[in-house]
Formats: structure tokens, sequence, C-alpha cells
């Protein structure tokens, strides 16, 4: 009895289930949503039929199907097994997924949820955890489509104590998609002309599906002319024949062009555009350096700023061209290595100072206004919208130049003549003081040095007298009163005094006569001497003087 005792309840350790543990058992009847269970042993226990449909789906389960379950409790209140079909496949589900997380193998689940960042996917009894980035490799805004369809995922990671699962559709995604772009890169070669569409528009560009793997068309890329934004010619969906530009095996990057299918307009720019030719072209940008002109489509020059006026010196470019003004412009320069083409836009126009010089000769008089004041001189506005000047020396005949130019102001009119023009160097010189003439030239026009004229006392000082000659002045120091020292004496004259001097000096710049009375009396008596008598003669002075009187009377 004892070994029989004993052998019955090895039997009935070895075959009654544990609770905890997954079991098989045997649908035997589905009644109120149920499914009845037999585990074995007399146990039966109910399990909702949710439990065997995926989300999503109808329960698939009938009459005599075997199913595991997992069996919670041998008995409750009621004398029926606690089983769970859904902790059955969590548990399978969760061995499955280790081992396929272990070997980086995907898995195949559905998503069936919306939570907080992301969407719950049902890996076949467990729930993972979708993160929005991963859903895609673009941000997806509708993820209705992908709802309860089975689809493969990859785990990224995973911790069966806490019973989180993070899983990945975009891995999936990425690498198919690799696996797609290596085999079309490789159909592909550099030079070849394929057929695209236009997939998405970007401020730099343009990206083109080839067939699974996308190229960038970038916008020099796209025309031989200047595009602004891509979508001037382009538009999303259509399609376009383009050209294999680069592509680099190890990123996958295609580099795609559509004006390698064009003529190269700069192959004949040198005929089309001679040097010194005019043309007519549009303004297409403008800069701070100057301003972009297209003469034909595919082919810009610039004008730079230095090129564009002749007389706007300082001003920018966007105040002398207008983008899509029409213009005329001449080639200087033309680079077809670099590809560029230098434009002049003043030498459509003459040199408004050659104009000035053939229209106003030296000795012109000129009226224009005053436009700015400087240490040096004015500077007066003049036709052709250039500009004279009129140094401080050229002011007056009478006054310094510091104390001249007190008397004008900015926005004053004034009238000058014109003394030089220097075309190369874009400069006219004005005066104002030779409006009337030169006085000190028309008043020594016949006098030289050695001359005797006769001038008016109009000052006593007690240096010297100061005299008048046709208008001029000038000053005779208190030694050149007279050959006898006795007599250079200034209070021997009166103002309104006539008296005879010798020029000794005519010094044009500082318009100042040299004049002497003692020069005249010593010149007077050396004519004397070599008239009427020499020292050798024995004749005295006062004979001698007395004759040149006698013959003077």
């Amino acid at each position: 009895m004892e070994e029989f005792e004993a052998l019955l309840n090895e039997s009935l350790e070895m075959d009654t289930p544990d609770e905890g543990t997954v079991v098989k058992g045997k649908v035997i009847a589905i009644e109120a949503g149920q499914a009845i269970i037999d585990v074995g042993y007399k146990m039966e226990g109910r399990v909702e039929l949710k439990e065997f449909a995926n989300p999503g789906e109808a329960p698939d389960i009938t009459v005599g199907d075997e199913v595991e379950v997992y069996l919670r409790a041998a008995e409750n209140a009621r004398g029926e097994a606690v089983i769970s079909r859904e902790m059955a496949r969590r548990e399978e589900a969760w061995d499955r997924l280790e081992k396929a997380y272990a070997d980086d193998a995907r898995v195949e689940g559905a998503i069936f949820g919306r939570v907080k960042g992301g969407f719950t996917v049902d890996l076949g009894g467990a729930v993972a955890f979708l993160p929005g980035s991963q859903v895609d490799v673009r941000p997806v805004r509708d993820a209705g489509p992908l709802m309860g369809l089975k689809q493969p995922f990859q785990i990224l990671k995973m911790d069966r104590r806490r019973g989180n699962i993070v899983v990945s559709r975009r891995a999936i995604l990425e690498e198919s998609r690799a696996e797609q772009r290596a085999e079309v890169i490789s159909n592909l070669s550099e030079g070849q002309t394929v057929d695209g569409v236009v997939k998405n528009i970007t401020e730099y560009g343009a990206f083109v599906d080839l067939g699974g793997v996308d190229g960038l068309l970038h916008v020099t890329d796209m025309a031989w002319r200047r595009v602004n934004h891509p979508s001037e010619i382009l538009s999303i969906g259509e399609t376009v024949k383009v050209q294999v530009i680069k592509i680099n095996k190890e990123t996958h990057r295609i580099s795609l062009g559509m004006k390698q299918l064009q003529e190269d307009p700069w192959d004949l720019v040198a005929v089309k555009f001679p040097l010194g030719s005019v043309h007519k072209g549009r303004v297409t940008n403008i800069t701070d350096y100057g301003a972009f002109v297209e003469l034909e489509p595919g082919v810009e020059g610039l004008v730079h700023v230095s090129e564009m006026s002749w007389t706007k010196k300082n001003v920018h470019p966007g105040k002398i061209v207008s983008t899509s003004q029409e213009v005329d412009v001449m080639v200087l320069e033309i680079d077809p290595a670099k590809r560029r083409v230098s434009l002049g836009l003043k030498q459509t126009m003459r040199n408004p100072w050659e104009v000035f010089s053939e229209t106003h000769p030296e000795g012109t008089q000129v009226e224009g206004e005053v436009k700015n004041i400087t240490e040096f001189g004015l500077f007066i506005g003049l036709d052709g919208e250039i500009d004279g000047m009129v140094h401080l020396s050229d002011l007056s005949w009478d006054q310094r130049g510091e104390e001249a130019i007190q008397e004008y102001r900015k926005g004053d009119v004034v009238q000058a003549v014109v003394t030089e023009v220097d075309t190369d160097k874009e400069r006219i010189s004005l005066s104002i003081k030779a409006l009337g003439g030169d006085k000190f030239a028309d008043a020594v026009g016949g006098v030289k040095r050695g001359s005797i004229v006769t001038v008016e006392v109009t000052a006593i000082e007690d240096g010297g007298i100061e005299v008048e000659y046709e208008g001029m002045k000038s000053f005779i120091r208190r030694s050149d009163l007279s050959r006898d020292r006795a007599e250079q004496r200034p209070e021997r004259f009166s103002v309104g005094d006539k008296i005879d001097v010798r020029v000794t000096n005519i010094d044009s710049k500082t318009r100042r006569l040299g004049l002497s009375i003692k020069a005249r009396e010593i010149a007077e008596e050396k004519e004397a001497v070599e008239q009427y008598g020499s020292s050798d003669s024995g004749a005295s002075l006062g004979d001698i003087l007395g004759a040149a009187l006698k013959g003077d009377n």
C-alpha cells in the first residue's frame, strides 16, 4: 500500500499543472461570449472570446480547437480553473520576441492604438510602443491607413521585467529603401540621361524621384540663366528629363542637372558679344558692388559700380538702375574660362567732361550754384551734372583767398570763367576773379623794368609813401624816396602829389610793382654823365648837371 501511494502521488505531481504556467487545453463549448476550455484533470475554465482576437479582427476560435492558456489558479470560488489566453499569448510572445531581439531579427505586428508621443503595436500578444519619429522616414500626418495593418517592425529595446518594448517601422523602411537605392544606383552612371518625377521643391533646388531613389537637382543646374527660385520652372509631380552629374557610392547621393542637356550659351559669347559692342540687356540683380545684366538667357554680365555713371561716384547701384529695367551696356571684357562678362553703363553715354570741353573752351563764362565749400575753394555745379572748382587763389584780385571765401554760401549762384578742362582727370578749373579781366596785367601791359612812370601819392606813412598807378597800389620805402639821404623824408610829400618813379620790379604773383625815386635819380645822373661829360674830362658834377638842365630847357 505504501508503494502504491507513492507511485500515485508521483503520478499526480507529474500530470497536474502548476499555477503560473502555460498549459494546453481544448475548447469544449462557446457560450455567452466565453469559451469553456478543458485543461485536463477535470479542470475547466472560462476565457473571454475577445482574448482570441487580434486587434481590429473577429475572434478566431471554434469548439474542438486546442489552445494554450495561462493557469492563474487551479480553482476559484465556483470550482473552476482561472485561465487566460491573453497572458499565455504574452508569455509566448515575450519568449519569441526575446529571441528575435537577440538575433536582431524583424518581428510582425499591427498598430492598433494612439498614445502620447506615438502608437501602440500588438506583436502577437505583447504590446510595444512605436515612437512617432519611428513611424516613417518622413513625418506622418495621417496614420489611419497604417492602423491594423500587419507589417514588420524592428525591436529597438525591451525590458521583460518592466514589460517595456520599443519598436521601429522606420528602420525597416530605411533598410529596404537602402537596398532599393543600391539597386537603382547600380544601374545609373554619370552622364546618363534619365526621366524623373519632382517630389519636393526647396529654396536651393528640387528632389527628383528616379524610381526608388531621389536625386538633388540644384537650382544652379536647372538652367543656364539665373533662377531665383526652383518653382519658377518646376512643379511637384512634374516629369522631367535630367542628366546624372555625380554619384556618391558611399552616401548614395545623386546630383542631377537639366541645363547640361541644353546648348551652353557661353560657347558663342565671344562671337555674339565682341569687345566694345553695345547691347540691350535686362537688370536681373542689384548688389552693393554693381548690377547684373542679362544679355540673353544664360549669359549675364556685371556692371561694376565704378562703370555705372560718369558723375555719381559714391551712390548705391539701386539708385541708378532698378531690377527688370532694360539698359544699354557696352562689353568691356570677356573671360570665357570664368564665365564672366564685364559691362559698362556709362560707356554708352558721352564723357560729360569731353562734352563740356567742346562746348565751353577756356575763357568761356559760366554760371552755377555753389555745391560745396572746402578749405581750398568752391565747387560749382555745371551743365551735365559735373562740378568745377574755384581755387582760393582765383576768388579775388584784392583779397586773400581765406578772406574772400567767407563771402560765399552754399546755394549761391555765381559766375566764373573756365580756365582749364582736364578730361582725363575729370577736373574743371574756374576763376571768379577773372570775370573782370586781369587789372594788373592791363595796368602793366606796356611797362617794363626800368621804365619811368608817373604815380599819385595816396598815403604818407613813417616807413614810406603809398602810391597808385593805373588803379594798382604800390609802396615806396623811405630809402627809395631820394638819392640824397637828407631828402628821404616821407613828410616832404603830400597826398595827391604826382611824381615820376622808376620801375625796379614787376611781380605777377604778388601783383606788385617795385618803384623807386632814388633809382630814377641815379638813372638820370648816369644818363647825363654819359651825354654831357665824364669824370675824366675835369668837368664838375655841377657843370654837367647845369649843362644837362640847360639842354633840357
